[in-house]
């Protein structure tokens, strides 16, 4: 009886020869513990793909175990940062030294944070979508980190129409009245002073961004308050009725078009040291059965596109 079983991968010729850019295995399974500035190390569950490029144009196939086998290490037995995946990206090319001088990893997973309410105190938890690659290409490793960031936005031509309709039933109200103070304040506080308010929906800012090959550390968590408080309006977690009111005020003072929150988010990362970067502005209006989208890039040659 035969004792050793075959690897067709490395006996059986190919069908037909060419070189293959990415091969690998897409949404697998994966827990790790990732690790990132300014919160202790969390648990996460992501969708994870892996993949080697296959240079050796007559070779059969890769050895796809190897791959997986070198990411389970990594769920089981390490934490997720820039030192642990160049290892894993190492495993990739040195279990594939004759066929690959590629590889590369995507985690996309949501990051849990405490977030704290705008007045009340209160804490809640949201989560953030985050996707992560590495890649390494003959030694070279690059990062790209993406995150998505919800929040309102008010129209600026909704809300002027609505003071319009709000001054015209002031003058209709108060025609023909000598009126004090306290009228006035009076009814606005009704629904017959306030007959318009504008439009708002839930936003969602999309941003990738090339992070320096040489970093020893992720920072998520900055990123995303960093987004936070350029945009001013991001949707909330615990809310008392102040926390709501207080939203209300800041949706009033930063009414924006899909325009304004990428240019809002562009000149914030034109301040910063990323060597690209990438954004999506997605506006779901209320008024309309189509979104509102404004794309912007670094513009750096050979980089993102728009």
């Amino acid at each position: 009886m035969q004792t050793t079983m075959p690897d067709i991968a490395d006996t059986a010729p190919a069908l037909q020869t060419g070189k293959l850019d990415w091969v690998g295995m897409g949404e697998i399974e994966l827990p790790f513990i990732f690790e990132t500035r300014n919160i202790a190390p969390v648990n996460v569950i992501a969708k994870a793909r892996a993949f080697v490029n296959l240079h050796k144009e007559d070779a059969k196939g890769i050895h796809m175990s190897r791959l997986f086998l070198a990411l389970d290490t990594l769920s089981t037995e390490q934490q997720v940062n820039p030192q642990t995946l160049k290892q894993a990206l190492d495993a990739f090319i040195s279990s594939h030294d004759d066929l690959s001088d590629q590889a590369q990893i995507e985690f996309k997973f949501e990051l849990p944070l405490r977030r704290k309410s705008l007045l009340s105190g209160k804490v809640g938890w949201k989560n953030y979508p985050v996707h992560l690659i590495a890649k390494i290409n003959q030694g070279t490793v690059s990062f790209e980190l993406m995150v998505d960031v919800t929040y309102s936005s008010t129209c600026p031509c909704s809300a002027a129409l609505a003071r319009q309709l709000i001054q015209n039933a002031f003058s209709e109200k108060f025609a023909e009245q000598n009126i004090d103070k306290q009228t006035v304040l009076e009814w606005l506080g009704t629904t017959d002073g306030i007959v318009a308010t504008p439009h708002s929906q839930r936003s969602i800012a999309n941003v990738k961004v090339k992070l320096d090959s040489q970093i020893d550390s992720f920072d998520v968590v900055g990123l995303i308050d960093a987004l936070e408080a350029e945009l001013k309006t991001p949707v909330q977690a615990a809310v008392k009725r102040e926390d709501e009111q207080e939203f209300a005020r800041l949706n009033g003072q930063n009414l924006m078009f899909c325009e304004d929150a990428a240019r809002k988010i562009k000149g914030l990362l034109e301040q910063q040291s990323y060597a690209d970067y990438w954004l999506q502005i997605n506006h779901y209006e209320s008024l309309h059965a189509h979104d509102a989208v404004a794309i912007a890039v670094k513009g750096v040659a050979g980089g993102y596109t728009a």
